[in-house]
């Protein structure tokens, strides 16, 4: 068949259908451009989903008439700045945008109108339709200054992309999310977003900088996440990473509240993400997601935005690098962060709770026989030390002080003039311990309840994660080395990360094309799957750069054995031996979430007890 040029129009709509994919995505290139443009203001309403009507206002710096004209011609940036030879830096890309296809893109598929004043100016329009061009023409602008870009009947001019479009609904989500998005990287900006009519956006513009940028993302992910978000700034070899990530205990379950920005720019991207989950990997299941808003600052040279047309994703020089500083600067906030769990599970015991008012007890019929039999382990109280009576109205047995030779002085001991009090630590004094699985403390403002199993086992993990630090991992060698047929780019993969692996244990050499040899595993996984691991390493790999699996495994088999060698619910502990367990939390990092990233204790406040009784 033979060659032929396509028709400019063609061109031009093959063009937009890489650019604007949809509604959101034409909205975020024009939010992009006011970014880029100085804005400090901008509004944005969208009617039908975006398919009927777009438009944005901002107050940056606008345009002269002549630039109206080369605004909407394909490859017209004024973005690029080019050296005194004439040639552009491709690589030294400090805006969001620079292509110069949006404003082209958008006018091939719609009915496109561009109003602008510049500060030395006045306002004038320019209009698209179809990728039909009409003259300059004089216009009214509100303001002083900046541009108003309104788009109609969006993909008119290509039907067939109408197909494809979602629901209103779904579209005005998708907008939402995308001006979120922006929303987060630009706290000094203000932002407005009125869907079909209605204001559902209204953002004052914040204090630049850390202050600020917590107060952006209150706004958009709520209280919860400001009240449980851990403080990120962290920089290496000119890198540098901000932002905000969730405690474990405040894990979803989903990736829903993960954000990542490149240099401002928002991105999805695979490597950011695996470093996310690597770092969070001793403290969530598989199925929990933490939650975070990280911004990388890097020099333009050493990040490549040009690898997707939509900006959507990016690609680094040098990625391990990279990877490495989140997953150190992810970890070293955890540390820090010690026994602190989200104030999220407080809340939910509290909505747990249920008050009963009716006669359902009898204070005359019950207080001897109920009371005196359920804290029986207490000396002092009259009646047998026997087990917890049945009390009416309740479906569970009564709560009960576990007998363990508690001598009640030893509850309360007087503080020695070189000891604190055990009310005034973190975690308080314990009281008593319940259904021999949860030790009760008291602490200054309120209590502390402890899952002693959940608690003692993660102490235990930890001091494991420590000794495995301190020392190479003990290997065993295979009785007859194992070989695992891989495709060869896979085997390259592994066999370039064979250093790495030997730390962890796990011994490979390579053994023909696409195939790797395993001569020994670390001894702490036994009798493993090695053909599984292997291929799970891979494919680690390929998707986050780094082999999480071997890791991941190690992390499980150290957390079973923490699980089996630590304290077992239903065991009575003494006094001593409770607020030792309590000292020991205060002091190990991530002691406040288990293994899984559940909650160890729970702590309530006497604000909050005195609301369960209303006396507040």
């Amino acid at each position: 068949m033979p060659i032929r040029r396509l028709p400019p129009e063609t061109v031009n709509r093959i063009a937009a259908g890489e650019v604007v994919e949809r509604p959101a995505s034409a909205i975020k290139e024009l939010v992009e451009n006011a970014l880029d443009a100085g804005a400090t203001r901008i509004e944005v309403q969208a009617d039908g989903g975006g398919l009927s009507r777009i438009l944005i206002a901002d107050d940056g710096h606008g345009m002269a008439p002549d630039q109206l004209a080369l605004a909407v011609e394909r490859h017209a940036t004024s973005k690029l700045e080019p050296d005194d030879a004439g040639d552009v830096d491709l690589l030294r890309i400090s805006t969001l945008g620079f292509r110069g296809e949006a404003l082209p893109s958008i006018g091939s598929v719609a009915r496109l109108t561009i109003t602008s004043r510049s500060p030395r100016g006045d306002a004038h329009q320019i209009t698209v339709e179809g990728g039909d061009t009409r003259p300059v023409a004089p216009a009214a602008f509100p303001g002083p200054h900046g541009a108003r870009v309104e788009v109609r009947d969006l993909f008119y001019a290509t039907p067939a992309r109408l197909k494809f479009m979602k629901s209103e609904r779904s579209e005005a989500m998708a907008i939402s999310e995308e001006i979120k998005r922006q929303a987060m990287a630009h706290e000094g900006v203000a932002f407005t977003l009125d869907l079909d009519g209605r204001t559902t956006l209204r953002l004052p513009a914040e204090h630049p900088g850390d202050e600020g940028r917590l107060k952006r993302l209150a706004a958009l992910l709520g209280r919860d996440f400001e009240a449980n978000a851990l403080l990120i700034d962290q920089s290496r070899e000119g890198i540098r990473l901000s932002g905000y990530a969730g405690l474990p205990t405040y894990s979803r379950g989903n990736g829903g509240h993960q954000y990542l920005f490149v240099n401002g720019r928002p991105v999805r991207d695979r490597l950011l993400q695996g470093a996310l989950r690597g770092a969070y990997a001793d403290f969530l299941a598989r199925d929990r997601h933490p939650a975070a808003v990280l911004f990388l600052e890097i020099d333009p040279l050493f990040v490549d935005v040009n690898v997707h047309p939509a900006k959507a994703e990016v690609r680094f020089r040098d990625p391990q690098m990279v990877r490495g500083l989140i997953v150190g600067a992810l970890r070293h906030a955890l540390h820090a962060a010690g026994h602190r769990a989200s104030t999220t599970v407080a809340d939910n015991v509290l909505a747990g709770f249920t008050a009963h008012t009716g006669a359902a007890f009898s204070p005359t019929s019950q207080t001897s026989q109920g009371f005196a039999g359920g804290f029986s382990g207490w000396t002092g109280w009259d009646g047998p030390a026997a087990a917890a009576q049945e009390i009416p109205g309740l479906s569970e047995r009564s709560a009960r002080v576990e007998p363990g030779g508690f001598d009640p002085s030893t509850l309360n001991p007087r503080p020695s003039p070189l000891q604190p009090d055990p009310i005034d630590q973190p975690l308080g004094a314990a009281r008593a311990q319940l259904h021999g699985t949860y030790i009760v403390a008291q602490t200054r403002d309120g209590l502390v309840v402890v899952d002693q199993h959940a608690a003692h086992e993660r102490l235990v993990y930890e001091r494991m994660k420590v000794q495995m630090a301190q020392g190479s991992v003990t290997r065993q060698a295979l009785l007859t080395p194992e070989v695992v047929e891989l495709d060869p780019a896979e085997a390259d993969r592994v066999l370039a990360r064979a250093d790495e692996l030997a730390e962890l244990g796990l011994i490979v050499e390579p053994f023909g094309g696409g195939a790797v040899l395993v001569r020994e595993t670390p001894a702490l996984l036994g009798d493993t799957d090695v053909q599984g691991l292997i291929r799970d390493i891979a494919d680690d790999l390929a998707e986050h750069g780094a082999a999480l699996a071997l890791s991941e495994r190690l992390g499980e088999v150290c957390g079973t054995m923490a699980c089996h060698g630590s304290v077992r619910a239903g065991r009575v502990l003494s006094a001593p031996e409770m607020n030792a367990l309590l000292r020991q939390m205060e002091v190990t990092p991530h002691s406040g979430q288990c293994n899984h990233g559940r909650p160890t204790y729970v702590e309530l406040k006497l604000n909050d007890l005195e609301k369960l009784f209303g006396r507040r």
